[in-house]
């Protein structure tokens, strides 16, 4: 039997050339995404580090951890919608255990 709802991690870095303002809507963007397509658990805000090397003429990043579980389907959605969205250096959208 299928499962009707799995429990997800995703891991944004977002880029600080847009300013803390527009990272802090964008944040919010994305938590009110999951919200709407299941059950937002917690959204971690890691915040300013430094990145390991250098991603589009950057040194450093806004981490956002979002905890989540959600219908199977949903992740390939927000994967596509964090990878046309601007200011995102990264995203990684992983199945918890």
């Amino acid at each position: 039997m299928a499962k009707l709802n799995e429990k997800y991690e995703a891991a944004v870095v977002f880029s600080m050339k847009q300013g803390e303002e527009t990272i802090k809507e964008a944040v919010e963007k994305f938590a009110a995404l999951i919200g709407r397509h299941g059950t937002l658990e917690s959204t971690d805000e890691w915040g300013k580090r430094t990145l390991a090397y250098t991603i589009d003429d950057e040194t450093e990043g806004y981490y956002v951890l979002y905890t989540f579980s959600c219908d199977p389907s949903f992740p390939a959605e927000l994967e596509r919608r964090l990878g046309i969205a601007d200011g995102i250096l990264r995203s990684l959208v992983v199945t918890r255990a």
